[in-house]
């Protein structure tokens, strides 16, 4: 009788965590796949679709997006090359950097920064904002 109760309750356990695990990394698909939508809509030079995406907090934000959809605008496949999290795996509030490499042509290496805001934590549930896309940056360069 009493094992029957264990592993119902190791099963319950079990179902728990790996909601939670889940949860948890599915922020990180999250923020990647945003910043992508926003890298491939700059590539196209389409501003609108990057601000749909990016939730700029001021007018500033808001013309270097509108600038660098112009400036930026490349033909070819948006690749990234290297993609630097510093909110990524975080359990709780947190608003950092992420440095994107990125490509639509070998000769034309990309640097930006996106700033990107994590909201809550595993427990209650959390969210996801890419609050700043930066011009580019020197290759060598980290964010600020």
């Amino acid at each position: 009788m009493k094992r029957p109760v264990l592993i119902a309750v190791a099963v319950i356990a079990f179902l728990a965590v790996a909601f939670f695990v889940t949860r948890w990394l599915s922020n990180d698909t999250n923020e990647r796949g945003d910043v992508v939508t926003v890298l491939k809509a700059q590539a196209k030079g389409d501003a609108a679709a990057m601000l749909r995406v990016l939730r700029c907090p001021d007018a500033a934000c808001e013309a270097l997006v509108r600038a660098d959809a112009k400036r930026l605008r490349a033909p070819g496949e948006v690749k990234i090359a290297l993609y630097q999290s510093q909110t990524a795996h975080s359990v709780t509030s947190r608003t950092k950097p992420t440095r994107v490499v990125w490509f639509t042509n070998p000769d034309n290496t990309i640097v930006q920064c996106v700033l990107v805001r994590r909201k809550g934590n595993v427990f209650a549930g959390t969210s996801v904002s890419l609050l700043r896309l930066s011009a580019p940056i020197p290759r060598e360069s980290s964010c600020p």
